[in-house]
């Protein structure tokens, strides 16, 4: 069984933003996301992202309660998969995810999983773009990415 790509919205709003949203097809072929993710995105979303329903409505609305509703419908998509990444960047949707045994990553980790794939040349730019674009990103995990990437060294205190 292949390993099932689902992403809330941040990912998908920043890769667009900075032209790069055809790295996730690059990556896994297909992405699946809630109906919920896809009007957050706020337009037509690529062929190679399916658009899924959710089976179950009442873990998305105990997740709301913590959540935002996008991320709390991805959530509850990626419990209904044996076998799924979930690309999330909101720190507390992460915890969340991760307190229900889910396999999480976010899209700093898509760039750094790019490179290694020689899908891009270089980490470094595409960072830059997205805290241009106003993407949150702190300086440890910029540095960790960086540091995966091959593009520093460690730095050990």
């Amino acid at each position: 069984m292949r390993n099932v790509i689902i992403s809330d919205t941040s990912c998908l709003i920043v890769l667009s933003s900075i032209g790069e949203l055809g790295l996730l097809q690059g990556l896994y072929g297909t992405i699946i996301t809630t109906p919920k993710v896809a009007e957050e995105f706020g337009e037509p979303l690529p062929d190679w992202v399916i658009i899924e329903p959710l089976q179950d409505v009442k873990t998305v609305r105990l997740l709301e309660m913590q959540i935002d509703s996008g991320e709390a419908s991805a959530i509850a998509m990626a419990m209904e998969y044996e076998q799924c990444t979930l690309i999330l960047d909101d720190n507390k949707a992460r915890k969340v995810a991760i307190r229900l045994g889910l396999r999480v990553t976010g899209t700093v980790g898509i760039i750094v999983s790019a490179k290694s794939r020689g899908l891009i040349s270089s980490v470094k730019p595409l960072i830059e773009q997205m805290k241009n674009a106003g993407f949150r990103i702190s300086d440890d995990l910029e540095l960790q990415a960086l540091v995966l990437a091959g593009e520093v060294k460690s730095i050990i205190s």
